[in-house]
């Protein structure tokens, strides 16, 4: 018998469903919400809203695509934290009225567990490459930056975290600050390619063990635009492509300085990237010149898996269907959470 999870993402502002067939994607429809761009961030208001537009047509396009009949599905996957509360809130609801109307089982995920597990997503006519356990996932979004250890679809240990900010929150913030719009990370990643990435020095933190901190990155960037603009009032304009390559290679510089330390201390070559910013080419670069150097086999998780979207939960709604971990329909979402 197949086992079939529909799973859906409502954690941010991307509404998401997919489905997935005995651990092979069958579908993955995101819905985008455009509105937030004029306000340069996400208005939790406005994406609750949203979601709750998008919901239905997505969950019905998805079901559609996958060819399969809701009469089918095994189990219905959500995410339950963490995330924006009026926006999981929707998923959350949707989620349980489904599973009653079928009478399936409900299955809640954590987000960062499934960022993790989207390596284990097996696309149709596509090469699957999957980590093997342990392995060490660094993952790095615009809310979390953390380093996992990962002994198996179900044991992950925090064993570094950022103290304050995200590295995708210092990007969307510098690039918020030299007019790039948001979300901020692609713009800089596109202007880094024609910028010299030694033109600028910023601050680089000193944190205990594998921990990250990112405050003074922002503080240094922005003491850096002060100070140059009294001189130069065209300083961003004249400099916008060096100014977003040092800042990339920045941010890498220190993901990677702990990253690197966290396998060299346990012994781990098998090493991933998940999150938002796991889409950054510079990142990407920096992870195939470490696997060629050091020997790491590096784990690069397709575009389509690195923002919020509901393959991911599906999978992870999968193993966890395997292990008969369902939750109950009092379940309610959380804010935030960790591993």
């Amino acid at each position: 018998m197949n086992i079939i999870i529909l799973g859906i993402e409502s954690s941010c502002d991307d509404t998401s469903c997919a489905v997935i067939r005995d651990g092979e994607l069958l579908s993955n429809v995101i819905a985008g919400q455009a509105v937030h761009e004029a306000y340069g961030g996400v208005v939790p208001e406005l994406a609750s809203r949203a979601h709750q537009q998008n919901i239905v047509p997505v969950v019905v396009e998805a079901v559609k695509r996958a060819g399969v009949d809701m009469s089918g599905l095994s189990a219905v996957a959500f995410t339950r934290g963490p995330g924006l509360l009026g926006s999981l809130l929707v998923g959350t609801s949707f989620a349980k009225g489904l599973a009653v109307a079928l009478g399936i089982p409900l299955i809640e995920v954590n987000h960062l567990q499934a960022h993790v597990l989207a390596h284990f997503i097996n696309v149709p006519s596509a090469e699957s490459r999957h980590p093997s356990f342990p392995f060490l996932c660094l993952l790095v979004s615009g809310g979390n930056s953390q380093i996992i250890k990962v002994d198996s679809y179900r044991e992950m240990t925090v064993i570094g975290q950022t103290v304050d900010d995200a590295a995708g929150e210092a990007f969307d913030k510098c690039a918020k600050v030299m007019g790039l719009g948001y979300p901020g990370g692609p713009a800089v990643d596109r202007l880094a390619g024609e910028g010299n990435p030694k033109a600028f020095v910023f601050s680089k933190p000193h944190v205990p063990q594998y921990d990250y901190s990112f405050s003074g990155l922002k503080t240094s960037f922005l003491y850096t635009l002060r100070d140059a603009l009294k001189e130069n009032p065209d300083f961003i304009e004249q400099n916008r492509a060096d100014l977003c390559a040092s800042l990339q290679a920045t941010v890498i510089d220190i993901l990677m300085d702990k990253l690197r330390r966290a396998a060299s201390d346990t012994g781990i070559t098998e090493v991933a990237v998940a999150g938002g910013v796991s889409a950054n080419s510079g990142l990407r670069d920096a992870f195939r010149a470490h696997a060629s150097r050091l020997g790491w086999n590096v784990y690069l998780p397709p575009n389509a898996f690195t923002t919020d979207n509901a393959a991911m939960v599906a999978i992870t709604g999968y193993y966890k269907f395997m292990d008969g971990d369902f939750c109950p329909m009092d379940a309610v979402p959380f804010s935030r959470v960790q591993l």
